[in-house]
């Protein structure tokens, strides 16, 4: 019995609908990754969020749970929303590039990427955000396919797809790198300034 070759979706013709997506989500086999994971993390938040983080791949206490942004980097996202933006965070919605955890924590690779990434778009053109957060170079190049280093181009607001898009540091670099959450502290306040501008 031949093995069927499952083809890759183009984001147009997957679901209209966040759940039936998620459907199709959590059964994806499209690539390795779909081998190594325990959960598939598809992503969770407001529906209708005007403001969605995007990171790079879920890590393993996301692979534990099923959900994005739920360990140490996570609270420090959550803290990021909640005492800077002053918004709790079931009102933004937070997905990844990939949505099943690399192992190690390694970076997605660009075939990986290719696999997962009509996923995202298309749960962005349902969320229809606003504003959408890049957390990290790896989310920020996969988005835009632009790769000037975050360090350059964070804070920058940038059109893209009728929305606008801002990058900052990934949580995980932050606590590596406690000196840079001022500079990421900046880059919420000009987020905190725009969501009150499209209110």
């Amino acid at each position: 019995m031949n093995p069927i070759t499952l083809k890759q979706p183009s984001h147009d013709k997957l679901p209209d609908d966040l759940e039936e997506l998620r459907k199709i989500v959590l059964s994806c086999h499209l690539c390795d990754l779909s081998k190594t994971r325990k959960n598939v993390v598809f992503g969770e938040g407001n529906p209708h969020a005007k403001l969605m983080f995007v990171g790079e791949g879920p890590g393993a206490t996301e692979d534990e749970t099923g959900r994005p942004f739920v360990g140490r980097a996570g609270q420090l996202l959550t803290k990021m929303i909640e005492n800077v933006l002053e918004i709790s965070r079931s009102d933004v919605f937070i997905a990844n590039i990939v949505k099943c955890r690399p192992p190690n924590n390694r970076v997605p690779t660009p075939e990986e990427v290719s696999k997962c990434i009509p996923y995202l778009f298309k749960q962005i053109e349902i969320i229809n955000p606003k504003i959408i957060v890049a957390l990290g170079s790896t989310s920020y190049k996969h988005l835009t396919g632009d790769n000037t280093p975050i360090s350059k181009i964070r804070g920058e607001v940038i059109q893209f797809r009728n929305r606008i898009l801002i990058p900052t540091f990934h949580p995980s670099f932050l606590l590596r790198n406690p000196s840079k959450k001022k500079e990421a502290y900046q880059d919420l306040l000009k987020i905190k300034e725009l969501l009150c501008e499209i209110s």
